[in-house]
């Protein structure tokens, strides 16, 4: 259970043609998102099968796979640290935690950020009553996957049905620059109104208006088809 026998195992289970796929898809070309970002081609759940393999990898060996270049090794990495995260002591927890927001420069793609953010982040906040002023720094970051972290870190608070902080980081994000982020609101304000419909509508009634299209899309996709005409035609409506 070593790092090289762990990278040779991703090698083992490459797939060139799959790397071009998932190079185009997660926008890796001069100029986009997540440029020069590396892929050899695993799927999710192969990944998944091989990080299971290697939930004993020592910390040293976790932060060399989470700053390489190739994005299956980043992903790896994150998903053996949930693993020791949730394994883990009190105080190894606190390690990981403040070891995944040292590093999130390398956790730089939007699905390293939703396969991670609230199982470390948003829960180590939650459960550990840590100040989630840190939530509101990252989402105020100039770093878009900071910001990311932040609404998506909150998908554990939403879980346990605690929607003052999303609500809140929802509201300061509205008019973030970037279409990852407004996909990543409008996408959390869905999962408020699954659990609670009318706190969503009260939340969209206040911001709609200002909400940049993806985002409001994002958000009303699970309404009954006349709320989301009215809204996207800017027409307030009372709850149903």
């Amino acid at each position: 259970m070593t790092l090289i026998s762990l990278r040779k195992t991703l090698r083992d289970h490459s797939d060139p043609k799959k790397a071009v796929i998932h190079s185009g898809y997660f926008k890796t070309g001069m100029g986009e998102y997540a440029e020069g970002d590396r892929f050899i081609g695993i799927t999710m759940p192969v990944q998944r099968k091989i990080a299971s393999e290697f939930t004993g990898l020592p910390h040293s060996d976790l932060e060399k796979l989470l700053h390489s270049g190739i994005h299956e090794e980043r992903m790896c990495a994150l998903l053996i640290l949930i693993h020791q995260y949730n394994k883990g002591t009190e105080s190894e927890r606190d390690c990981f935690f403040r070891f995944y927001l040292k590093n999130t420069a390398y956790i730089n793609n939007w699905d390293l950020v939703d396969v991670s953010a609230e199982h470390i982040v948003g829960r180590h906040i939650f459960e550990n009553g840590t100040d989630a002023s840190i939530l509101f720094e990252r989402a105020a970051s100039k770093l878009l996957w900071d910001r990311r972290i932040a609404m998506l870190a909150s998908f554990y608070f939403i879980k346990k049905k605690s929607f003052d902080v999303p609500l809140a980081l929802a509201g300061l994000l509205i008019h973030d620059p970037h279409d990852l982020i407004h996909k990543a609101v409008g996408w959390m304000l869905q999962e408020i109104g699954k659990r609670d419909h009318d706190i969503e509508l009260t939340f969209l009634e206040k911001h709609y208006a200002e909400m940049p299209r993806t985002m409001l899309r994002y958000a009303i996709e699970k309404f009954p088809e006349r709320i989301r005409k009215n809204f996207l035609l800017g027409i307030s409506i009372q709850p149903v």
